[in-house]
């Protein structure tokens, strides 16, 4: 593997551990590996081998395509299911969901969006940051990655000059919010903003005109089953 790449992957490696609160033994004894080796995967003082990414791939559920390759999400695009009832009042700890549409209303600041009084109720899923928030999607531009009506899970991002390309956000600009991937620019002070919809057409934003990115972590369907 080119060292380049394989940089790369240890990045986003690094990059689940932080996400996940996981110290690094707790992460090593997840995905069962010995913590002396995982921490020479991580300074690269030992290849990275098919048998260790596959134990990411199997034991966390991570995609293979974003860990080697850094498109797709960090974990499957395929939506997990949650009840209706978790999102109407169900008992407290797991992930809160909050009463907010990521794609509706005016431009809101985080800690306006993510009120306490927002919160309608709580998911419990696995591999799931703890400090993961959850909110709803309105529209079709994402259709059929998110449809309208699906929940996703966003997590904050606090250096907004390290961008995930090709991964999904929420975006706060201005005057609204859109979920969208994130596309390199010609212009490095810019960024392109693509839906998955071919139906609508990119969007070439300043970068200073960002207020806030959220990543989208999850993609949850809700069942309304009853």
């Amino acid at each position: 593997m080119e060292p380049e790449k394989n940089a790369e992957i240890i990045a986003r490696i690094k990059y689940l551990i932080k996400e996940m609160g996981l110290r690094q033994v707790q992460f090593a004894e997840r995905i069962g590996v010995d913590t002396s080796n995982l921490s020479k995967y991580l300074n690269a003082h030992m290849p990275l081998s098919d048998s260790f990414l596959n134990r990411l791939v199997v034991n966390l559920g991570v995609s293979k395509e974003w860990l080697l390759e850094g498109t797709d999400l960090p974990f499957a695009k395929t939506p997990a299911l949650i009840d209706s009832s978790d999102v109407a009042g169900g008992a407290t700890g797991g992930t809160p969901v909050y009463d907010v549409d990521a794609t509706a209303g005016v431009a809101s600041g985080r800690a306006e969006l993510f009120a306490s009084e927002n919160i309608i109720g709580w998911v419990n899923l696995p591999n799931m940051s703890p400090n993961c928030r959850i909110v709803r999607v309105s529209g079709d531009s994402m259709a059929p990655v998110i449809n309208d009506g699906d929940f996703i899970a966003v997590r904050e991002v606090s250096n907004l000059s390290q961008i995930y390309w090709g991964q999904i956000y929420l975006v706060q600009l201005d005057d609204f919010r859109v979920v969208k991937y994130v596309r390199r620019h010609s212009d490095p002070n810019m960024v392109v903003l693509r839906s998955e919809n071919p139906n609508y057409d990119d969007m070439d934003v300043m970068r200073s005109d960002i207020h806030e990115m959220l990543l989208v972590q999850h993609i949850l369907h809700l069942n309304t089953r009853l």
